[in-house]
């Protein structure tokens, strides 16, 4: 990959990162524009790694919620694990809403479905279309939230069974914990919020994953010219994820998924249509 290549991937992973549009999708439609040899390890790894760099703009943007303890007294007769939950109850509900990803983000990447997967620019188009149908209804079907329900063990386990969805590339993992959060009585925008919040150890633990099989595989790939591609990819996907986050929560607290939903559609059905006639997606052959 080169400098420009890397630079314009990135940009469209902090684009379309918080957006329910699928990022892992655009970066492979954009890889294919490019020209981008697909299958290989380190192109596979790159597209899991600079999200972490996206999803890393959640710390900085919301790190006095993301750094909260509760200080407040426990209920009377805790025992030290209730007390140890009672502070530390907000990374709680992470590593319950995270269990259901680890579980089968791990079945998926053994079992090589994952990497098939990533492979696919059909899948990726057909679920852009599939998911823009849905998020046509879904607000319809799940804007009954209430500002006094919150995120609770029950909720955030059954939004991160919504988030396994998201291991096909075009779902999107935004849309699929947002709908998740809808379907749980959450408003859209804390359902958008608690879906940052969860990013940040779903695609900590994917990025780890990828390093270690990049090193267990083969470390040729670590070049230097390689390591710079993936701390600049990182850089400039933290810088316009970062930016991209605070209008997507105004505009979607606002307007809802229409806009997307449509937006879906049309990309997707020019994909499947180019490629049902025979056209490649290569800008350059």
């Amino acid at each position: 990959m080169t400098w420009l290549e890397t630079v314009i991937i990135a940009i469209v992973e902090g684009l379309t990162e918080f957006l329910p549009v699928s990022s892992t999708g655009h970066m492979i439609i954009t890889q294919n524009l490019l020209g981008i040899p697909q299958g290989d390890p380190f192109v596979h790894a790159f597209t899991f790694i600079i999200q972490f760099g996206a999803i890393l703009s959640v710390v900085c943007l919301y790190w006095k919620r993301f750094f909260q303890f509760d200080h407040t007294p426990a209920p009377a007769g805790s025992n030290m694990w209730q007390r140890l939950k009672h502070k530390y109850y907000f990374y709680w509900l992470l590593i319950v809403g995270v269990i259901p990803a680890v579980v089968i983000g791990l079945l998926a990447k053994k079992s090589g479905l994952l990497d098939w997967l990533l492979d696919s620019v059909l899948v990726v188009a057909i679920m852009l279309v599939v998911g823009g149908v849905f998020m046509l209804l879904c607000d319809k079907l799940f804007n009954k939230g209430s500002d006094d329900n919150k995120v609770n063990e029950k909720r955030a386990f059954n939004i991160g069974l919504y988030q396994c969805i998201s291991v096909i590339p075009g779902v999107s993992r935004s849309m699929a914990t947002i709908v998740g959060g809808m379907t749980q009585g959450l408003t859209r925008k804390r359902a958008a919020e608690f879906s940052f919040f969860l990013a940040v150890p779903t695609m900590a633990g994917a990025t780890l994953l990828d390093l270690l099989d990049l090193l267990k595989e083969d470390a040729a790939w670590a070049t230097p010219h390689n390591i710079t591609m993936l701390l600049l990819g990182c850089v400039v996907a933290f810088v316009v994820a970062l930016l991209a986050m605070k209008w997507f929560v105004a505009f979607l607290t606002k307007y809802g998924f229409k806009a997307f939903g449509i937006y879906r559609i049309i990309v997707g059905g020019i994909i499947i249509v180019l490629l049902l006639t025979g056209h490649s997606l290569a800008m350059v052959d």
